[in-house]
C-alpha cells in the first residue's frame, strides 16, 4: 500500500489536520489489488508448466485479462495517490527505504504486465480484454524476442514475490514489535472520507 514520503497534512474548514487514516477509495484500491495480485500470482505459476491444452489456454486468457485490469488499477491507484495525499509515516522510518519501497512495488505492477504484453506480442498472440476488446500488440511476432521476454516476464514476477513479502513483513514488524498503527489505518474499517 501507499505510505507518504513527508509529515503529510490535509486542510479542512481552514484547519489544518494530520491525516492518520487512507480513504476508504485508497483502501479499496489496494485490498482488490492485493487480491488481484495474489491470483495473478498464483495462476501465472499453475499454468505455465500445464501441457498445451483448450484449459491451458483459458487459463492464459484469464491471466492476461486479470493482468489488463491489474495495469489500468494500479495507474488509477496512482492517479489517487498522487490527488489524495496518504498518512504520513513515522519519522524514525528512513526516507530512503521508504522511497525505494514504494518505487519498486509500483515500478513492478507496471512493468510485469508491461512485460507480459510485451512477451505476448512478440509470441503472437494477441490479447482480447474479456474476450471483447482486442488489446494492440506492441510488437511484431518474434520468437527469440518472445522467449527473453518470458524470461523477463517470469524474472520480475519473482523479485516481485521478494518486494511482497518483505511489504508483509515491515507490516507485521510495524504492527506487533513496533506497536505503531502502519498496518491498522490501512486495514477496512468505516471511513468517512472518500
Amino acid at each position: 500500500h501507499c505510505h507518504g514520503c513527508l509529515f503529510i497534512f490535509g486542510q479542512k474548514r481552514g484547519l489544518t489536520v494530520e491525516v492518520k487514516h487512507y480513504t476508504g477509495t485508497a483502501k479499496v484500491l489496494h485490498w482488490l489489488m492485493a487480491i488481484l495480485l495474489f491470483g495473478l500470482l498464483a495462476l501465472g505459476s499453475y499454468m505455465q508448466d500445464l501441457p498445451l491444452s483448450p484449459e491451458k489456454l483459458q487459463f492464459y486468457s484469464w491471466h492476461k485479462w486479470a493482468g489488463v485490469s491489474a495495469f489500468l488499477l494500479v495507474l488509477f491507484r496512482l492517479l489517487w495517490r498522487i490527488t489524495h495525499r496518504p498518512p504520513a509515516l513515522p519519522e524514525t522510518m528512513p526516507k530512503l527505504l521508504q522511497l525505494a519501497a514504494h518505487v519498486a512495488l509500483y515500478g513492478l505492477m507496471l512493468a510485469i504486465p508491461l512485460s507480459g504484453w510485451l512477451m505476448s506480442s512478440a509470441k503472437g498472440f494477441q490479447t482480447v480484454w474479456f474476450g471483447v476488446l482486442p488489446i494492440p500488440d506492441l510488437l511484431d511476432k518474434n520468437k527469440e524476442l518472445g522467449d527473453l521476454l518470458q524470461t523477463v516476464h517470469m524474472s520480475l514476477n519473482l523479485l516481485f514475490v521478494v518486494v511482497l513479502l518483505g511489504h508483509i513483513g515491515a507490516a507485521l514488524k510495524h504492527h506487533f514489535i513496533d506497536k505503531d498503527d502502519i498496518l491498522t489505518r490501512i486495514l477496512p474499517r468505516h471511513s468517512k472520507e472518500n
